[in-house]
């Protein structure tokens, strides 16, 4: 067995800030017509925090997991509008994004601040699925490498032992919600690149940015491409079972 074929896919669906308990009732209930789809796959969808406990009911029993979008690196206390760890597994989450690009620009989060959330979900059991890449004009300079790996130092420095538990997902920030993808083989060569930085032949590396149907198939045959996170396809339930099911 190869260690691509060692490291199951992962594809998991980021909500970001959509939803409705109507709407997500439907979409939760479509996306679980076809389990079949998901035999080889682990799949999970990341909802606003209000509607954790929703996705959590609904999707019991099934293979589709449950995951927040962001978490406090608080565990309790005078944090006002922060959500702890603890409190994320309570309702039945059981994943968490943490460092997305959206974060770390409109929220500020420095690497050093993901690298304590990652530690606080780890605490609860959560695991993280921690967030790096590039700007455009980080690409345009070649400065792509050594910021992605700026990123990723306070990950790696937490020790082998805990990157054993974690996912990591490469999303080219030019790439998020603009329709432009990285080329099967940008993502292949970044992804090889954070694989031979982070030392770790079976850590999941996910790729983001404009993952849909028509190109899940072309990223998921690349050797360290080991599966996707999803935006605004996963909003639509029939178009994420197909990026699932490729």
């Amino acid at each position: 067995m190869s260690v691509h074929s060692s490291r199951k896919r992962l594809v998991a669906g980021n909500w970001k800030l959509n939803g409705s308990l109507d709407g997500n009732s439907r979409l939760l209930q479509e996306l679980l017509v076809q389990p079949d789809a998901q035999a080889d796959c682990d799949v999970l969808v990341c909802v606003p925090y209000v509607y954790l406990p929703q996705a959590a009911d609904i999707l019991k029993g099934s293979a589709i997991a449950v995951g927040a979008q962001d978490v406090s690196v608080h565990v309790k206390g005078a944090y006002t509008g922060e959500i702890s760890a603890a409190m994320l597994a309570d309702v039945g989450c059981r994943w968490v994004i943490v460092g997305h690009s959206e974060r770390r620009q409109y929220h500020q989060e420095s690497s050093a601040q993901v690298a304590a959330k990652v530690v606080a979900a780890l605490d609860a059991g959560l695991t993280p699925i921690v967030c790096i890449g590039e700007q455009l004009a980080d690409r345009e300079t070649g400065q792509e490498t050594c910021v992605v790996q700026d990123q990723l130092e306070p990950i790696k420095a937490l020790g082998a032992e805990v990157l054993t538990k974690l996912v990591l997902a490469y999303e080219p920030v030019w790439a998020i919600g603009t329709g432009l993808t990285a080329t099967p083989e940008q993502a292949q060569q970044m992804h090889q690149q954070i694989r031979a930085y982070m030392e770790l032949d079976q850590l999941r590396i996910l790729y983001g940015g404009s993952v849909k149907a028509d190109n899940a198939a072309e990223l998921f045959a690349m050797p360290d491409i080991d599966g996707a996170l999803v935006g605004g396809a996963s909003l639509d339930a029939q178009e994420f079972l197909r990026i699932v099911a490729a």
